[in-house]
């Protein structure tokens, strides 16, 4: 995140970030053994808030006119309803899933439904290090590779 709001070319870029949140909690086994504990306590890891900022500045900049189409970069079906409604009321939505896992109900909900080619992203990186404003750098993970799946 630091990388896009140091990058000159993405100046009016805004980033809302969803935060992490991990908790233990109870879950039974799936295969639990037979005079064996039937639960586990397990550590929990969630994202909470990206998807709920996500629809809450598409349909506020959509109702404010901010955008011609609009592109979401996601396959959470969590996204549906806002989405077919900024579709149907504002302007077009696109959805680019960033998975090959296809979901018949977000392809009805958006003007269209493709997946993200790892040749794309491959060829649409930030360079490995990225100078800020204030003179530091940002430095890419040695071993960040996008995977295909």
């Amino acid at each position: 995140m630091r990388a896009l709001r140091g990058a000159h070319a993405l100046e009016r870029l805004t980033i809302l970030p969803g935060r992490f949140r991990s908790h233990p909690v109870e879950m039974p086994l799936v295969t639990p053994p037979a005079n064996g504990p039937r639960f586990a306590t397990v550590w929990k890891t969630e994202e909470k808030g990206s998807d709920v900022n996500l629809a809450s500045y598409l349909l506020l900049d959509g109702f404010d006119g901010l955008y011609d189409l609009a592109v979401v970069v996601s396959n959470d079906s969590d996204l549906k309803e806002p989405i077919r409604i900024a579709n149907e009321r504002f302007a077009p939505v696109h959805i680019v899933r960033p998975n090959n896992n296809y979901l018949t109900e977000m392809a009805s909900a958006a003007a269209s439904y493709t997946s993200l080619p790892v040749a794309v992203i491959l060829t649409n990186q930030l360079p490995s290090v990225v100078k800020l404003a204030n003179g530091k750098t940002v430095t890419r993970p040695l071993d960040w590779t996008p995977h295909s799946n």
